[in-house]
């Protein structure tokens, strides 16, 4: 399986009014990209940390309905903060809503601030990484008994992260995304790890899609990460203003390589 190009943007709901933000969502969409997310925090993680902030999984739904191009999703969905049942039947449902667009991100989830102020437990990293363990089968299993199912067959699945470990063999055994963020050598050997775990539990690794959330000067290594085995290209912009220009770079240099 070769995998296309594909380019895309977070669009994190910080500082930002609704209007402001389903402006930036209908612009995303018409400008030809291919993905659009947002990100499951419950604060700003820049600039005022007590700022405007909206919640992720009802912004979900109302994206599926602003757009109509662009595959969607969340970068990533803390695993400890919902019912594995509930978050598969929300995924299905948000595949209807978006007439088959949706892709499910998951991480472990790593902000302090956002459990404890909830009042979830935080744990540790490692306890962090069992709960994604312990809920991805029940996702499958409730994915899998769904009335009407998701439209796509199967459900994308995005996992974040790039612990080598245990969330590469979490990746291995259940995602069609990978999502890292590093430098295109660490991605490099990364990617070589996730194809050994996918030797190991009888994946094939082409089913595997990789990407990667580039900052600042990484937009300027794009051949170095697509050496690297990387093919869905992911940029972030906060709110108020949502700057597309990293988006525009991205969408350029794909159109080149197709070219």
């Amino acid at each position: 399986m070769t995998h296309p190009i594909r380019v895309g943007i977070q669009i994190t709901q910080q500082h930002a009014t609704y209007a402001q933000i389903r402006e930036a969502w209908k612009r995303v969409d018409a400008s030809g990209a291919d993905t659009l997310f947002n990100w499951d925090h419950f604060f700003p993680l820049e600039g005022d940390p007590d700022g405007l902030h909206l919640d992720n999984w009802t912004a979900l739904g109302a994206m599926a309905e602003v757009t109509e191009n662009v595959q969607i999703g969340c970068l990533v969905a803390a695993i400890g903060w919902r019912n594995p049942n509930l978050l598969a039947d929300m995924a299905r449902s948000l595949d209807h809503f978006s007439n088959g667009r949706f892709i499910l991100g998951l991480g472990s989830g790593w902000n302090q601030r956002d459990y404890e102020e909830y009042g979830y437990e935080f744990g540790t990293a490692a306890s962090r990484l069992q709960d994604l363990d312990r809920d991805m089968p029940v996702i499958m299993d409730r994915l899998a008994k769904l009335n009407p199912p998701p439209i796509q067959n199967p459900l994308p699945i995005l996992i974040g992260g790039g612990g080598e470990k245990v969330t590469l063999r979490i990746v291995a055994q259940y995602a069609t995304i990978w999502n890292g963020q590093a430098e295109p050598d660490v991605i490099r050997h990364k990617n070589k790890v996730l194809d050994e775990w996918c030797a190991k539990v009888g994946r094939d690794p082409n089913e595997i899609e990789r990407s990667v959330q580039i900052f600042g000067p990484q937009l300027d290594k794009l051949d170095e990460y697509y050496d690297a085995g990387v093919t869905h290209f992911l940029v972030a912009s906060p709110g108020p203003d949502y700057d597309l220009s990293g988006l525009e770079k991205l969408l350029a240099w794909r159109d080149a390589r197709a070219g």
